[in-house]
């Protein structure tokens, strides 16, 4: 499995990525020291089932590493949050998916 390298592109407000020669991405506004990631983009062609998770947690590992706290309006990410405990430290206080 390659790692995915993510590129924050504060331009388009989104993370971005390169996956069989398309771009993926994860749509995102931010607010004070929180982070909404609203929309997740994955090419239709992408035949790696496991592509998906392996993109949100390197997104999230990249906020992670930025010392923000992240609100998950997209369903696909709130999906991924609650079968991944290890990334709930990253929720704002009050807020549970």
């Amino acid at each position: 499995m390659d790692e995915v390298v993510i590129n924050d592109n504060d331009f388009l407000r989104q993370f971005e990525t390169k996956v069989d020669g398309k771009l993926a991405k994860i749509e995102y506004s931010s607010q004070e020291r929180k982070i909404f990631l609203t929309k997740l983009f994955i090419p239709e062609e992408v035949e790696d089932p496991s592509f998906k998770d392996r993109f949100i947690t390197a997104v999230l590992k990249h906020i992670e590493g930025k010392n923000l706290s992240v609100v998950p309006t997209s369903p696909h990410i709130a999906r991924f949050l609650r079968k991944h405990k290890e990334f709930k430290d990253l929720l704002p206080v009050g807020i549970r998916i």
